[in-house]
């Protein structure tokens, strides 16, 4: 009965041998078909955001048809690479179409600039490095759009260029989103919250909105590997900026944004 029990055993290690390798060859594999299928679809949709831009002569329509291949490739991650995602707060946001709002995004992985503008109700304009737009197809579209590209180099021009346009799209009713971090951070890390976002927020009167994203737990930072899984998205009730100061509104932010991350994923948080 030993014998037959420690054989068991040893097929089961064996099993488990053979099954962590296929695993990894297969999310290779459906890493390597969605990165194609990125490559070839932007190219069509590129030009379908230059010609709406083009011929409409506003960036409504262009923005339309960028949304519409965002809404796609995130469909494309869950049906090729199996990874999915799960809201919760949707009804934090504000319903008043005229009321304009800064977006505080946790930031981890690529996969969170194709969700926000695919699962938000309202037209969406990022604070991007102006270099973006040097990337073929990709930077064509997004400088075709009514967002915030700014030089880095130059930080205080950059941030009177964010306070300006950003004012101007917030009257519109579009939405200003930011990386209060500035950069991707590692699962289970925490970056330096950065006060331009709450400065910006300050000084047009716009509340914040903090949104805690666990994409790293299938989308990891700079890996080209994805897991399949699913990616938990926490929206946080609108934050006032009327009377506040910069440091200890993004103080606020950032407590409540790591605490929703430790919540809903514990495990990268564990030691």
């Amino acid at each position: 009965m030993f014998l037959v029990d420690n054989r068991a055993h040893s097929m089961g290690q064996a099993t488990g041998l053979r099954s962590r390798p296929s695993i990894a060859v297969m999310s290779l594999i459906r890493s390597v078909l969605h990165m194609l299928w990125m490559a070839i679809t932007v190219i069509p949709y590129t030009f379908a955001v230059l010609l709406a831009k083009w011929t409409s002569g506003s960036s409504t329509k262009a923005y339309s048809a960028a949304r519409a291949w965002l809404k796609l490739s995130v469909d494309s991650a869950r049906v090729i690479m199996g990874v999915r995602y799960q809201v919760q707060g949707m009804e934090n946001l504000p319903a008043d179409p005229k009321q304009g709002v800064v977006l505080l995004v946790k930031h981890q992985s690529t996969y969170e600039t194709f969700l926000m503008p695919a699962i938000m109700p309202r037209p969406l304009a990022y604070v991007f490095k102006k270099e973006l737009l040097k990337v073929p197809f990709f930077g064509w579209s997004i400088g075709a759009l009514d967002m915030i590209h700014i030089d880095r180099a130059q930080r205080s021009r950059a941030f009177h260029k964010v306070v300006e346009q950003g004012k101007r799209l917030l009257d519109q009713g579009i939405w200003v989103i930011m990386f209060p971090e500035g950069t991707r951070v590692n699962r289970g890390e925490v970056g330096e919250y950065k006060t331009g976002a709450t400065r910006l927020a300050i000084m047009t009167g716009a509340p914040v909105v903090p949104i805690a994203v666990t994409s790293a737990k299938c989308w990891p930072r700079k890996a080209f590997i994805k897991r399949p899984g699913v990616v938990d998205v926490s929206i946080g009730k609108p934050i006032s900026s009327v009377g506040r100061k910069h440091d200890e509104l993004m103080v606020e932010v950032e407590a409540w944004i790591e605490s929703e991350m430790q919540r809903l994923d514990p495990e990268a948080y564990r030691g």
